[in-house]
């Protein structure tokens, strides 16, 4: 784990925003064995922006939800370039209650910009669906961890960020605003975006601190396939601590781990 930020927050920000920058889609493929994608919410359809679906973790069975941009250009229209739907996180929300069901762990991969605001999304409930996540997740009976692996936006981001453990790739950044609308809003000049990066307190150092995360998974020097190898160490200790929790004391560490923030 490193311990030391040697970048700017600015400098975080457009490491998270790289186009080369694996997601979510890349850790299920390289993590995730015998993974099986589900489908739809229930209500409209369903929304490429989230790939979820169950498969093994070290011969665990998981339920993975991940927010995808994807690769191609026509990909990336295809998800709204990774900024989901209504449709999307309702139906992370049927794939979390089936977990809980099952009494699989669950596990969230965050990298998106924001919601989808197209009026089209407004209409059809997002930011009821966003919420209906945050009261939901808090009283899920299974273990969550969220991973935090490109740039988390606003409710968008949160809305799959409610856990009991929250890991964050050293060049992800996690805010309630970008740094150019904060800037936009408070200078009126979207310029001034680097000096609003390091106001926001927003990369995984800062998060660590306030104890928003409670892991960083290295990235300095290291290949996409060294990340993933670690990532999937925390994973399986952070799930093997959890297994040993009663759904009472797991329910109450969650509680805890909220209450804490900011204090």
């Amino acid at each position: 784990m490193a311990q030391t930020d040697t970048k700017t927050a600015y400098e975080r920000v457009q490491a998270a925003r790289s186009g080369k920058r694996p997601m979510g889609s890349y850790y299920i493929e390289h993590m995730i064995d015998d993974f099986v994608e589900l489908h739809g919410d229930r209500r409209f359809g369903d929304d490429a922006a989230i790939v979820a679906g169950i498969g093994y973790l070290d011969q665990m069975p998981v339920t993975v939800i991940a927010m995808e941009r994807g690769d191609t250009i026509e990909d990336r229209m295809k998800r709204n370039f990774g900024c989901p739907e209504p449709e999307g996180y309702r139906k992370a929300l049927r794939l979390m209650k089936e977990a809980e069901k099952f009494h699989r762990p669950i596990i969230c991969f965050i990298g998106s910009s924001g919601a989808y605001c197209g009026i089209d999304a407004e209409k059809r409930g997002q930011g009821e669906a966003i919420a209906e996540n945050l009261y939901e997740m808090m009283g899920l009976k299974t273990p969550i961890i969220s991973v935090i692996c490109g740039e988390g936006g606003s409710g968008g981001a949160l809305a799959l960020g409610v856990c009991d453990t929250a890991v964050m790739f050293e060049n992800a950044v996690y805010s309630v605003i970008s740094p150019e609308g904060c800037a936009s809003i408070l200078w009126k000049d979207a310029s001034k975006a680097p000096e609003a990066a390091a106001h926001l307190r927003l990369t995984s150092y800062d998060l660590l601190k306030f104890e928003v995360v409670e892991k960083i998974i290295d990235e300095e020097g290291k290949s996409d396939r060294e990340i993933c190898s670690s990532l999937k160490r925390v994973l399986i200790d952070e799930l093997n601590k959890y297994r040993t929790m009663s759904a009472e004391e797991l329910l109450n560490h969650r509680y805890q781990k909220f209450r804490k923030i900011g204090a």
